[in-house]
């Protein structure tokens, strides 16, 4: 089998479509043919070895990390799947391996994908969807009736938190950019603001949660628009915002951590229509690494990229 995979940290020109053999699963994991692949910057700045301490030292390592597809093998204690069922979610984190024909992860990465969702769009919601449910769920336990504001609102994760929000009955509002202010009205953002053209700081109302999921707010200024009892959710981890957290409770640090939950909820969610992400191209694994190359060096699609493994 292919897949993309580097031989030391580094940058774009490392990533090399190479063979593999794909390892048999252990306990409490499944092995998955990969149909399609989502790209994330996650992938790069793993490859650009920004997580090193966590990845380890050991070479050749794979890319990727959100994926759809069918299961080929499952180890011992696997309970919720068998082999051909269809399923979409993330491959392990310090392994990755999503970029290629099939990958190794545990089962608790996976849901079952509803006959009525696409391989393609199911490969979507793997990152984006698990992130934003950690952060409005897990972190600021939204409840119905509150306000939110998402910055970023039409970026991957951003547009995940939008839909979310509105599910769990909550109003929202958000900054992107000009061009994408009627895509974030169409999804069910009631004030949209330009946040090239908007100072952030002086927008006069106030919110119950602040999420940034484009890791561009300081601080300070999403702490400025919350409410007595608000949430800032920030999606750019470091020691010292985790530090910063232990004694500001406003602050919530958040890290995607997938669990077999969220992604069922995510799977019901868009069995019942109500969280798409939009694509907007999908080449083969062929063109996969063009592709990155491209996305890294700032290339903006207006939606998610997907590798194709057929």
């Amino acid at each position: 089998m292919k897949r993309i995979q580097y031989h030391q940290y580094g940058g774009p020109h490392l990533m090399r479509l190479e063979d593999f053999e794909l390892a048999m699963p252990n306990k409490g994991e499944v092995a998955v043919r990969v149909k399609f692949a989502a790209i994330n910057p996650i992938d790069w700045k793993l490859r650009a070895g920004s997580m090193k301490i966590v990845t380890g030292k050991t070479f050749p390592r794979a890319m990727g990390m959100d994926i759809s597809g069918t299961v080929i093998a499952i180890g011992p204690g696997v309970a919720r799947f068998k082999i051909g069922d269809p399923v979409f979610g993330l491959a392990r984190f310090k392994e990755s391996g999503a970029l290629g024909q099939a990958v190794v992860t545990r089962e608790i990465f996976l849901a079952k994908k509803p006959e009525t969702v696409s391989f393609e769009d199911a490969a979507c919601l793997g990152t984006p969807g698990a992130t934003a449910w950690n952060g409005l769920v897990d972190k600021a336990e939204l409840k119905a009736g509150e306000r939110v504001f998402i910055n970023g609102c039409t970026g991957g994760v951003g547009e995940a938190a939008v839909q979310i929000a509105l599910m769990r009955g909550a109003t929202v509002s958000g900054s992107c950019s000009a061009g994408a202010m009627e895509r974030a009205r169409s999804l069910g953002v009631q004030t949209v603001f330009d946040y090239r053209t908007t100072d952030l700081s002086t927008i006069r109302e106030r919110f119950d949660v602040v999420y940034d999921t484009a890791a561009t707010m300081p601080i300070a200024v999403g702490t400025g628009l919350l409410r007595e009892k608000g949430r800032f959710l920030d999606i750019n981890p470091t020691p010292a915002k985790f530090v910063r957290a232990m004694f500001n409770r406003r602050l919530k640090v958040v890290v995607c951590t997938p669990r077999a939950d969220i992604l069922d909820n995510l799977a019901r969610a868009a069995k019942d229509g109500k969280i798409r992400l939009p694509i907007a191209e999908i080449v083969p694994l062929t063109e996969a690494i063009q592709l990155i190359t491209a996305l890294e060096a700032g290339r903006r699609l207006g939606g998610k990229a997907l590798i194709g493994m057929d």
